[in-house]
């Protein structure tokens, strides 16, 4: 079995534990305690799930790939999930590369396949056990959990000769292309949550509904960048969280310049 079919079996497992930790049924308002049982039992089995993947060569660097993983699913104690955590998940790919298991002609179906499933896997967390946005911004963020599908979703569809930006206030296009672009599932997935999005799109998301009046993707896609690096990598409260190892070490900033903050905060609107 290729590395991306073992770690996307490795992610369906993860999905087949959500039956096994059912959420609890007494009322509860802010996210479901069942959440924190099912990350218990992840932590009590993520070396055994990464022994299952990883050939035993590889064996040493699952101390260090644990936290990564187990952080991407949410936080058990606050019972929520956000942009912090989706990005221990892609840190966690990143090591499965440095120390050999996944490779440069994998980098597609990383983000087609596998971050897509992962995607899948987090929502339906999300759904089930009510977690609540980590460091939500409320109306004026992004989203309430997740950056990348915009940032590599918008990548993704530079070169598409139709599909433009204003394509996303089309009902029948979001239909029609969810599951092929992560972009417009990421739209979807937003008017899926009744739950938490009521009312006219350009409301209760008026970031995004701004951002589809850019006309190219491009623009789009290097907005996002910026957006990313200013709202999420220099960000203390969402990095404060990121472990560093030999995996992935601190390096102290060699001049003031590269202490520098991001110079975006917003994704482009023209």
């Amino acid at each position: 079995m290729s590395p991306v079919n073992k770690i996307l079996t490795l992610l369906e497992t993860l999905d087949d534990w959500i039956s096994l930790v059912p959420p609890k049924n007494d009322p509860q308002r802010f996210g479901n305690l069942a959440f924190r049982d099912y990350i218990h039992l992840f932590e009590e089995k993520a070396a055994s799930l990464q022994e299952e993947l990883l050939p035993a060569r590889l064996y040493p660097a699952i101390q260090e790939l644990s936290p990564y993983l187990i952080q991407s699913m949410g936080h058990g104690t606050r019972i929520d999930y956000g942009s912090g955590h989706e990005l221990d998940f892609v840190a966690w790919l990143c090591c499965l590369e440095m120390i050999g298991f996944l490779h440069h002609e994998d980098h597609a179906a990383v983000v087609l396949r596998i971050f897509v499933r992962y995607l899948e896997l987090v929502r339906k967390l999300q759904k089930v056990y009510q977690l609540e946005p980590a460091g939500s911004h409320g109306v004026w963020g992004l989203d309430d959990y997740q950056f990348l599908p915009y940032l590599w979703g918008s990548a993704q569809l530079r070169d598409h000769p139709r599909l433009k930006p204003i394509s996303i206030m089309q009902t029948q296009l979001l239909e029609d292309y969810a599951e092929e672009y992560l972009y417009f599932r990421a739209i979807q997935s937003i008017h899926q949550a009744s739950c938490t999005k009521r009312g006219p799109f350009h409301e209760h998301s008026p970031v995004l509904f701004e951002i589809s009046g850019v006309p190219h993707w491009t623009k789009v896609n290097s907005g996002m960048i910026k957006m990313y690096k200013a709202e999420v990598l220099n960000k203390f409260p969402v990095v404060q969280h990121l472990l560093f190892g030999s995996l992935l070490p601190w390096r102290p900033a060699d001049s003031p310049q590269d202490m520098a903050p991001a110079d975006a905060t917003s994704a482009p609107t023209s």
